[in-house]
């Protein structure tokens, strides 16, 4: 047990530094026009702005209480890289729903208890999500399942 919680002063840090480049960036790089009339820098700037300081909160209640000692396991992230990867590589090729199935159950073996049924409900779930909000919501024309062979 650590004297202060420094996972949470860490992305505390982290949302800071984010938000304070997002309001930079936007500030320097777009209009921002007026409160009355707002331009297209308006809305990243303030939600730079409220990213820093949700994680200047964080960060500072952090210091005045103790945290567990932070558990590293490199197998996590490498799941949840290797699931984007996946995506990367079978979205034009066999379609959305592999795509989604895949990113759901590789980032899933991440955990170290695994569900099956929780995460067939999961694929499932978010399929018909995929599939409600872009071709049928958005009317983009993504291929849901194309089969290459």
């Amino acid at each position: 047990m650590f004297e202060r919680d420094y996972r949470d002063m860490v992305a505390g840090i982290l949302m800071v530094a984010a938000g304070a480049f997002v309001a930079i960036y936007a500030s320097t790089h777009y209009n921002l026009g007026s409160f009355r009339n707002m331009g297209p820098g308006m809305f990243p700037l303030l939600m730079g702005l409220v990213l820093a300081g949700l994680g200047g909160a964080l960060a500072v209640t952090a210091l005045f209480r103790s945290g567990p000692m932070p558990e590293i396991r490199i197998s996590t992230a490498i799941f949840v890289l290797a699931s984007i990867g996946a995506f990367a590589l079978l979205i034009r090729s066999f379609g959305l729903v592999p795509a989604v199935i895949a990113v759901t159950v590789i980032s899933s073996l991440a955990e170290l208890k695994i569900r099956f049924m929780s995460t067939a409900l999961l694929a499932a779930g978010l399929c018909l999500l995929t599939w409600l909000i872009f071709p049928l919501g958005l009317g983009l024309n993504i291929s849901m399942l194309r089969w290459p062979f």
